[in-house]
């Protein structure tokens, strides 16, 4: 995919990410261009504001907006995903600390010890009687979005828009990122070669070769 391309497809999802919500619907959710967010407040509100433009929605919005499988609960693997301990950004975060991540929300509330936090549970933390608020751990925003949203979110909707041309393109993170592009669309052509071989040459032992 040329950088042309690229820059047609980013204005495009851009466009299309402001104008919808995740998980496709409303439900007490409004979106809205890049915001800003008091310097004291909540993990929640400001990992809404930066990952998802997010400036007022409701505890079920945003439950259901990190249920990634629309399971009802989170599991533990779709916490950390949304603490971004998925991401590239995360990869020196030691156990301990994502240990620390999850063991901190089940005691909030896991009330069955189940290992997972359903709906029910999470609107009764977040209810009137508690107002409960997710902790901060001191690891960012919690980028979760796949390579392509996370560029969109955090640098092109700040630096670029739909008039950018190939020669604006100039930053270390638009370098980085049209560089990795490159990588992946190499080793596609390379897979899609080796696909089209009957037989993959480096795959026989070396005994069997006519040159072994």
């Amino acid at each position: 995919m040329t950088i042309r391309r690229l820059l047609a497809a980013c204005a495009a999802s851009i466009a299309f990410a402001t104008g919808v919500t995740a998980h496709g619907g409303g439900g007490g959710i409004a979106h809205q261009k890049p915001i800003q967010v008091d310097p004291d407040a909540d993990w929640a509100t400001k990992h809404m504001a930066e990952e998802h433009h997010i400036s007022v929605f409701d505890p079920a919005s945003f439950f259901s907006l990190h249920d990634y499988d629309n399971s009802g609960s989170w599991e533990q693997s779709e916490i950390l995903k949304t603490y971004g301990m998925d991401d590239p950004s995360a990869k020196d975060v030691p156990q301990e600390k994502k240990d620390e991540i999850i063991r901190e929300l089940m005691k909030l509330m896991d009330h069955n010890s189940n290992g997972i936090i359903e709906k029910h549970e999470w609107l009764q933390f977040t209810g009137e009687d508690r107002k409960g608020t997710l902790p901060d751990f001191g690891l960012g925003p919690g980028h979760h979005w796949d390579m392509e949203m996370e560029y969109e979110i955090h640098h092109w909707e700040k630096y670029h828009d739909e008039n950018t041309k190939e020669e604006d393109l100039i930053h270390p993170e638009d370098i980085e990122h049209f560089r990795l592009h490159d990588e992946l669309e190499d080793e596609a052509e390379r897979v899609a070669a080796l696909d089209k071989l009957a037989i993959v040459e480096q795959n026989i032992p070396t005994k069997f070769r006519r040159d072994g």
